[in-house]
């Protein structure tokens, strides 16, 4: 077993126990990514010099014994929507793509507390809208298991980062499944948190009742231990939680006995792929062997998850948007007659179709005349949302079904009708506008050798719930060989 072969969990602690050091840690991510970089396009940004010297600087500590944490000297990869401290932040959008923030995002403050070294930033759908990273200004990421088909969006650079071994784990941002659903399509772990748990301070908002940072990682494991460090109360977020209970490692436990798990019958109807069907009614058969109680119901509401996520989605991201227009910062037209034409050339220029798209939405319904019939609508059933799963977790501990409809879609067929591909996220949408936890982890191959990912939802606040059932099915599971780019 290489070094590149390590969890990030195992490789903190070989360089605890002198194994590794730091360095050959980055100086093996960075080798990755010079053999496999130019076919994957997972990074926008890499600072070697910088990473090489961190990694360094890193080791020291390490050796003095001020760093002791589990991801003391671990590489890490972050997506391109949080601000990091003289490094550039570009959203993957042409309107960024000179800005460096003069601060870091919280969770990057966490991590680099804790002893991770940042590698860079990685690619992702512009202003993370999108399913499938290709509407990135710095062009399409590919899938490490197989390049011809979309790694998924929007964190899709890190979560192929993650499976083309291009870093040991990285952060993504979610707001309507953009963690999970490239996990389950990279065949990787990806964890959503409760809404408020991991600050928001310094992520460049998409959604802001929606986006939530977590972890993309290769096993539950470090999934769970990167969480534990990222997540903290904020006082500079005002939508941040304090909590007591982010122990998160000590539910790594394989026991999911007397569990009550519920699949909702809504999620099994037309449109869902057979190979996944089978593959999540399998899973679900083998936590049911291990001693859960694994039911069926109705969930309701599904059909409208879709159209509730966008009204509201595009709503907020018309109006955070708006602060991108060629005066502060970012890019500015070359050319321009007056202060409003300066505005409208450097938007237009600047930002991509599919986040035009999403402002003209936004501007929409919430414009006079349509904002009743519209917003506040989407809002009223989003609060029905909320209560349908309330509802289910008076009954059951955790919510299982698939990711997608399907596995990873080919490159370049998705664009071409934006509403089949808005479709794509018909199973994890819900769990943002409930603002719950969610965990996508692969659970099997499918025929045509890509993964497929299992999304288990957990209520508010009870990710240890999830992480439980998590571990204890990748166990149950063992290693699912599922190729790549080193296989």
């Amino acid at each position: 077993m290489g070094i590149l072969d390590l969890t990030a969990v195992q490789l903190g602690k070989a360089i605890k126990e002198k194994k590794y050091t730091a360095l050959e840690a980055m100086e093996a991510v960075l080798e990755q990514i010079d053999k496999t970089e130019e076919d994957l396009n997972c990074y926008v940004t890499i600072d070697k010099e910088a990473a090489l010297e961190a990694a360094k600087k890193a080791q020291e500590k390490i050796d003095a014994g001020e760093l002791t944490g589990p991801l003391a000297g671990v590489p890490v990869a972050i997506k391109d929507n949080m601000c990091t401290k003289g490094m550039k932040t570009t959203c993957s959008s042409k309107i960024l793509g000179n800005f460096i923030p003069q601060f870091s995002s919280e969770a990057v403050i966490k991590l680099e507390e804790a002893g991770a070294v940042i590698i860079g930033k990685t690619n992702m759908d512009e202003f993370a809208m999108g399913s499938t990273t290709e509407t990135s200004a710095f062009g399409a990421t590919k899938n490490p298991r197989n390049p011809e088909y979309v790694p998924g969006g929007s964190s899709g650079g890190s979560a192929a980062a993650v499976a083309a071994d291009e870093c040991f784990f990285a952060l993504g941002s979610d707001t309507g499944g953009s963690i999970r659903q490239p996990a389950s399509y990279c065949g990787v772990v990806g964890m959503k948190p409760t809404y408020g748990t991991v600050s928001r301070y310094g992520l460049i908002a998409y959604g802001s009742s929606l986006d939530q940072i977590g972890p993309l990682a290769k096993d539950v494991t470090d999934c769970a231990t990167v969480l534990e460090v990222i997540a903290s109360h904020d006082c500079k977020d005002s939508t941040s939680v304090k909590r007591e209970d982010t122990d998160f490692t000590s539910a790594l436990v394989k026991d999911v006995a007397g569990m009550k798990v519920g699949i909702p019958r809504d999620y099994f109807t037309d449109g869902l792929d057979t190979e996944v069907k089978q593959a999540i009614l399998d899973a679900a058969k083998k936590l049911e062997e291990a001693g859960a109680i694994v039911e069926e119901f109705d969930l309701s509401l599904v059909d409208y998850a879709i159209p509730t996520y966008y009204t509201i989605a595009a709503a907020e991201a018309s109006s955070n948007l708006e602060r991108f227009d060629g005066v502060k910062y970012g890019y500015r037209a070359k050319e321009y007659d007056g202060l409003h034409n300066m505005y409208k050339k450097s938007r237009s220029e600047g930002f991509g179709p599919e986040v035009k798209r999403r402002i003209m939405l936004g501007s929409f319904v919430l414009s006079s005349g349509y904002y009743d019939a519209y917003y506040l609508k989407a809002l009223k059933v989003k609060a029905m949302i909320k209560k349908a799963f309330d509802e289910a977790f008076s009954k059951y501990d955790l919510i299982l079904g698939p990711v997608a409809p399907t596995t990873a879609p080919k490159l370049d067929s998705s664009l071409s009708d934006p509403i089949k591909m808005y479709l794509s996220d018909i199973y994890t949408i819900s769990v943002n506008l409930a603002g719950l936890p969610g965990i996508s982890l692969p659970c099997a191959k499918a025929s045509n050798g890509l993964p497929i990912g299992v999304q288990m939802i957990g209520n508010v606040f009870e990710e240890k719930k999830l992480i439980r059932a998590a571990y204890t099915l990748e166990q149950i599971l063992g290693d699912l060989e599922l190729g790549g780019v080193r296989a």
